[in-house]
């Protein structure tokens, strides 16, 4: 598995924004490489439920979304999904530790 570790300053810049002719949120960052990196609205707007949810939680400290296909959503919503996968925040939190551990591959 490669890892790779995008820091504040190695983004040149980011757009977001709904492209001519779509409906949706796009997310596209610049980084200083020259790679640039594009997300779909569902793909941000999970992460960023996710997010809020541990950074607002009382006592929630980590959580893991899974790419699921869905049989029945709501309207409107895409057939897959990133949903919380049902692993404890411990377990999350352990692998989070194991992640930042060693060699890491900063953009230069």
């Amino acid at each position: 598995m490669s890892k790779l570790v995008i820091k504040n300053s190695d983004v040149e810049r980011a757009i977001i924004g709904v492209p001519l002719n779509h409906k949706h949120v796009r997310v596209v960052l610049h980084l200083k490489n020259g790679t640039i990196l594009v997300f779909q609205e569902a793909t941000i707007a999970n992460i960023v439920r996710a997010f809020i949810a541990v950074k607002t939680h009382p006592t929630m400290r980590a959580v893991e979304l899974k790419g699921v296909s869905l049989s029945s959503r709501k309207p409107g919503y895409a057939n897959y999904q990133l949903l919380e996968s049902g692993r404890s925040q411990e377990e999350v939190q352990r692998e989070l530790e194991e992640l930042m551990k060693g060699n890491t591959c900063a953009i230069s």
